[in-house]
């Protein structure tokens, strides 16, 4: 039998009528009027083959036949089953599962966000919790996001698309310095930060234009970048050994406390803001939810 070909609702009508053993009260426990439930037995009784119940000698109620007795209780813990699976919400105790979160995000992102999310898991007991962080191809995102691929992704203002996101953090920029770096340590005026050679990070590679350059330009002013990078891995690097400077989101920076320097920007910019990015059909799943909290967590402290 394909049970495919027939609707579940006369497999439930065929339980009340195998337990009830009178249509009169199998209607009324299903809800439906007498008639109606006559035609189900009908037709249960052609896709069986079988009349499962027939009239009782003393005319009151009915008798199961030996397959309606045979098809009883297993039908009923069948629908009992599917019942339990229907009502019942799923669960995520990040304490003994055992799963891999995968995160899309650049190499700024991963270094403020990893440690403490590793950090956090292990310290509450949470050993068969594994991260795994990947950098973001733009192009692919949408579809690595949807299918699973990578469960959150971390990404500014930018990179956000109508898919649910939450803020994690925002904060400010500054410029970064390499201690020991010639102009000293006091905030530079607009006009020197101007004057001063700057790398860049691209998130494409190749850029040597921000949106610190359009501040510049609105004021009459335009900088030198001398060094453009993909990575933000690389500018601290760069900074130590040179008198470069970069503007960069001061969460970052306090990473490098003990080789750099940072100062205000002589200007007002636009703040520096995380956010985490899913797919909708993942909203309401235990374990992306409980991965969110922990990245809110993460970036509270």
């Amino acid at each position: 039998m394909n049970i495919t070909r027939h609707n579940l609702a006369l497999f439930a009508s065929l339980s009340a009528l195998l337990d009830e053993r009178n249509v009169t009260k199998a209607a009324a426990r299903l809800g439906l009027s007498q008639p109606a439930l006559s035609s189900q037995l009908a037709t249960l009784r052609e896709i069986f083959g079988d009349p499962l119940l027939t009239t009782a000698i003393s005319g009151k109620g009915m008798v199961l036949t030996p397959r309606g007795a045979y098809l009883r209780e297993p039908l009923r813990l069948a629908l009992q089953a599917l019942e339990d699976v229907v009502s019942s919400e799923p669960v995520f105790d990040p304490h003994s599962a055992q799963r891999i979160f995968s995160l899309g995000a650049n190499d700024n992102a991963s270094a403020i966000m990893a440690p403490r999310l590793v950090e956090l898991a292990r310290q509450n007991g949470m050993p068969g919790i594994r991260f795994s962080f990947r950098v973001i191809d733009p192009g692919k995102l949408p579809e690595q996001l949807e299918n699973g691929d990578i469960d959150v992704a971390l990404v500014s203002r930018d990179g956000l698309s109508h898919a649910p996101h939450q803020l994690l953090f925002e904060e400010e920029f500054r410029m970064a310095q390499r201690k020991g770096h010639p102009r000293g340590t006091q905030p530079s005026s607009i006009a020197e930060f101007a004057a001063l050679e700057h790398v860049i990070v691209s998130g494409s590679g190749g850029g040597y234009r921000g949106f610190i350059d359009d501040i510049l330009k609105e004021k009459n002013l335009s900088r030198h970048v001398a060094v453009s990078l993909q990575y933000y891995s690389l500018v601290p690097l760069i900074l130590q050994s040179t008198d470069l400077v970069c503007t960069l989101p001061a969460r970052f920076l306090e990473r490098y406390g003990d080789s750099l320097v940072s100062t205000p920007l002589p200007f007002d910019a636009k703040r520096f803001s995380l956010y985490a990015t899913w797919h909708e059909r993942f909203s309401k799943e235990p374990g992306h939810l409980w991965l969110r909290e922990q990245l809110a967590l993460c970036s509270s402290n």
